[in-house]
């Protein structure tokens, strides 16, 4: 896959991660990162992914992935087992996100996070003039069928680390386009700017 068919947070994620390493990913989806990273920076690769139609691509793209819950498949990796565990976009979805976390830790030497940024601007405003739940490109699902179950900010994430210890070694805040292929980066109140934040996290 060539770098600009990437999303432009998998290409950011992308460049973080060191040639020839040990990658887990988390809710991997059909793999297209971890089919990247294998094929242009010889990483060893491993995802997890719940459904069963994104394993199958994932296979297709002969990327080597377990399918199941990644709270119960980290369960049975040793202790540093891997250099990075990313979690793309998934933070949102997971029941008890502090437990995820730490088992990234656990597992692996540094981590990598990403999600929709819930407190953006257009967000805030949806919510301000119509009163209801906020539906955007990058939040699309109305309240009753949204696999979203936690809607944080970047500022609330920064807060998290604090609270469940782990630093934040590196971060950017972004926007992407209607294909989020191309993007741009948000130096300038990214939590009110940005729709996506990425973090790279490590051990306290």
């Amino acid at each position: 896959m060539k770098p600009d068919n990437l999303r432009y947070d998998l290409k950011i994620i992308a460049s973080w991660i060191e040639p020839g390493s040990k990658v887990l990913g988390l809710g991997c989806g059909e793999g297209d990162l971890l089919a990247w990273l294998k094929k242009e920076k010889n990483v060893k690769e491993r995802g997890i992914e719940i459904e069963e139609s994104k394993v199958i691509k994932c296979i297709e793209k002969g990327i080597s992935v377990l399918q199941g819950d990644i709270n119960e498949e980290m369960e049975d990796y040793p202790d540093n087992a891997f250099d990075y565990a990313i979690c793309s976009q998934t933070l949102q979805q997971v029941y008890e996100p502090s437990n995820l976390i730490h088992s990234m830790m656990r597992v692996a030497k540094m981590g990598v996070v990403s999600f929709p940024n819930f407190g953006h601007i257009n967000v805030r405003m949806h919510l301000a003039f119509t009163g209801r739940a906020p539906v955007t490109r990058e939040l699309p699902y109305s309240w009753h069928d949204t696999p979203n179950i936690r809607v944080l900010s970047l500022n609330d994430f920064e807060k998290f680390s604090d609270q469940v210890g782990f630093k934040i070694l590196k971060k950017a805040a972004i926007n992407t386009n209607n294909t989020q292929r191309h993007g741009k980066m948000v130096n300038f109140l990214p939590n009110l700017f940005a729709t996506y934040g990425i973090f790279l996290i490590g051990k306290e």
